[in-house]
């Protein structure tokens, strides 16, 4: 029998793989979450003409030629506005983040002047609208800022912020399984006996998910023997996880148990094997709502196959828009040849 092609097996791996429910999250708990919703500003930002600099505010008319004297009626601070109207020959101590008072249409920086009591000297003319933030200029109230589908990151955080957004509607988190098989597994820091190897599959697997934002239940190691294996399986559904992955245990030999566990708990299989180098012993399948992929014991090839297959996965049940898994290019360091019937 033709093994599976790698797009083929990829799309039957996401066919019943939704978002999952969402919920609505504190702002300062977003990152890394995935947006439900598309998110539309809450307020107009900046909210009014404001101060780019400290200086003066003043009429583009009193000082489109230098030098210009003006009469000093007041001060502007962030957060506390001019009451008063700035007439002509005229003008306002003011600070950055300032509103600009009414009338005046010209900010001059404190650079440019000298002060003389309450007379202001202007020493360089300016024009209307310089050094001024308009009202609206970074975004308007209702304006769509972030996406639905989009993974929250530090920058997105502040904008929303901004934006006045206290709590986020985001996808939940998928919750995944990982179990090890095998008799000859030990962990690290362990001394290996003769024909023993230390675990490692499962740091990767574990180390990739989270990135993926998943939280990570990590069952340990089952030994060969059915029994202990059926049992795992079923701590996994226990703790409802979403994914359970497993490593090893799922080629053709006498103690591969992985395949016969899942199997006694009724596992619909999707696919086994798949024509790819390395990884061709992957599974895929569905226990109830729970997603099976059963990663190949070499650990060269349990990476690749998360790469490919379970970070899409995870990004599909996140609800995330840019769900393809982007592998890094690389230059190869010698030819190969082409592809036969596996897919390097």
């Amino acid at each position: 029998m033709a093994l599976m092609s790698v797009a083929e097996a990829l799309r039957q791996v996401l066919e019943h793989a939704a978002p999952l429910a969402t919920e609505t999250v504190p702002l300062a708990d977003a990152y890394g979450r995935v947006l439900a919703a598309d998110l539309s500003a809450l307020r107009t930002q900046p909210p009014a003409d404001v101060s780019a600099m400290d200086g003066y505010a003043v009429r583009a008319a009193d000082v489109k030629s230098a030098p210009a004297r003006l009469r000093l009626i007041g001060e502007v601070a962030a957060g506390h506005p001019f009451k008063g109207t700035v007439g002509a020959g005229e003008a306002a101590r003011i600070f950055t983040g300032g509103v600009v008072p009414p009338s005046a249409d010209a900010i001059v920086i404190q650079e440019n002047t000298t002060r003389d009591g309450d007379i202001v000297v202007v020493n360089q003319a300016s024009g209307p609208g310089r050094h001024i933030r308009r009202a609206g200029l970074d975004f308007a109230s209702g304006a769509v800022l972030l996406a639905k589908g989009r993974r929250l990151n530090d920058r997105d955080l502040a904008l929303a912020a901004a934006m006045n957004h206290a709590a986020l509607p985001v996808y939940r988190k998928p919750k995944l399984a990982v179990l090890a098989t095998g008799d000859e597994l030990v962990l690290p820091g362990a001394a290996p006996g003769i024909g023993e190897i230390v675990y490692s599959n499962g740091y990767a697997t574990m180390a990739l998910t989270r990135r993926e934002g998943c939280d990570v239940v990590d069952l340990g190691i089952a030994p060969d023997r059915l029994p202990e294996t059926v049992a795992a399986v079923r701590r996994a559904r226990d703790v409802q996880a979403d994914i359970l992955v497993t490593s090893g245990g799922a080629s053709v030999g006498d103690y591969d148990l992985v395949k016969k566990a899942l199997a006694a708990e009724g596992l619909k299989l999707s696919f086994w094997k798949v024509a790819l180098r390395p990884g061709r012993p992957m599974m895929h399948g569905r226990l109830g709502p729970m997603h099976v992929l059963g990663l190949p014991g070499n650990p060269v090839s349990s990476y690749v196959c998360g790469v490919l297959f379970l970070v899409p996965l995870i990004r599909r049940l996140t609800g995330r828009a840019d769900w393809e898994a982007r592998p890094e290019p690389a230059q190869l360091g010698c030819d190969l040849p082409e592809n036969d019937e596996r897919a390097d």
